[in-house]
């Protein structure tokens, strides 16, 4: 597996090589990538998604990137409300496991194959922390989203209460991998908690969306701060 123990110290790959890395164990996971996550979260993903899809705001129909898209558990979701979903994902592994009906695409979300102002929304869950470059995707965002469009940015969290981040941290760094080695694969989901450490804090990443042309963007705690929920419309100008 690509994400290998190191005795001296625990390290987390930079730049391409994480960028591959996080690929490949997307490849491996995927065939039972969505069974692990209702398991590991007692089916509280599915309403942390319900969540993040009811703050697109949308209303007419609509067509809706879903970046990092996975198996397309947003976007079937989005499509039965009438709109139109995209799925784009750089593992092709998560894509052919995607069940939503939804065109997919295998693409690197840092470089989206759209024009600019082209889609009405975008909606991106727990991809965040796997990321190369925050900025970059914020831009990138930006660029295809039309004036007025929407975007949502869901992703793990770090509890502000001390109490609830005490209790997360030895569920989600010690049971959690736990979990994942005995349903799926022991150094992914080693690597899955530890890739909190990669989130800015919660100001800086809503600074980051701001100066990316998202000049309301706003953030919010679910579930205690379990997980996190970054919002925006694209400025008009």
């Amino acid at each position: 597996m690509v994400f290998k123990r190191n005795k001296a110290r625990e390290t987390l790959p930079e730049g391409d090589a994480k960028q591959q890395a996080v690929r490949e164990m997307f490849d491996t996971i995927a065939s039972r990538y969505d069974f692990v996550n209702r398991v590991m979260t007692f089916r509280l993903d599915t309403k942390w998604r319900k969540i993040a899809i009811e703050a697109l705001h949308l209303s007419t129909p609509s067509r809706v990137l879903d970046l990092a898209s996975g198996t397309g558990d947003l976007c079937i979701p989005i499509q039965k409300r009438g709109h139109t979903a995209i799925s784009v994902d750089l593992s092709y592994g998560m894509l052919s496991y995607d069940r939503s009906g939804a065109p997919r695409m295998q693409a690197d979300i840092l470089r989206l194959p759209f024009p600019g102002s082209s889609v009405d929304a975008v909606i991106c869950g727990f991809a965040l922390r796997n990321l190369v470059d925050l900025p970059t995707f914020f831009v990138e965002i930006a660029r295809v989203l039309k004036p007025g469009g929407r975007v949502v940015l869901l992703d793990v969290g770090v509890p502000h209460n001390p109490i609830i981040r005490f209790g997360n941290n030895i569920y989600f760094g010690k049971i959690v991998p736990k979990i994942g080695a005995l349903l799926s694969d022991k150094d992914a989901y080693r690597y899955l908690p530890r890739s909190v450490a990669y989130l800015p804090p919660r100001a800086e990443l809503t600074a980051m969306l701001r100066t990316a042309g998202f000049s309301d963007a706003e953030h919010r705690q679910l579930s205690g701060g379990l997980t996190q929920l970054l919002s925006g419309t694209r400025n008009q100008q």
